[in-house]
């Protein structure tokens, strides 16, 4: 569980998760909107598929938006690729 907070005004967006890595410990972490620089798909095949949804941010590498165990299908995953690219206005790329 947890949220994610975009200020516009500020140019900050904010991911707070609990539960992770452990149960009783969680995560914050902050970034400028500016250093958004892509959504990313990354779709993986074979008996184990799998679509994972990550959000490029520019000297931090990739940040994962959907847990490894979350089975979402690729049209779910496209569809919060796009809402989420359209509303940061940013690119999506496919890997």
């Amino acid at each position: 569980s947890g949220y994610d907070r975009i200020d516009r005004k500020e140019g900050i967006l904010c991911i707070f998760s609990w539960g992770f890595p452990r149960k009783y410990r969680y995560i914050f972490l902050r970034f400028l909107m500016k250093d958004i620089q892509s959504i990313r798909i990354e779709v993986k095949e074979g008996i184990y598929a799998r679509c994972v949804l990550y959000m490029e941010i520019s000297g931090q590498g990739p940040v994962p938006l959907t847990r490894i165990d979350e089975n979402l299908t690729p049209r779910k995953i496209e569809q919060k690729a796009t809402e989420l690219a359209y509303f940061l206005r940013v690119p999506i790329e496919v890997f």
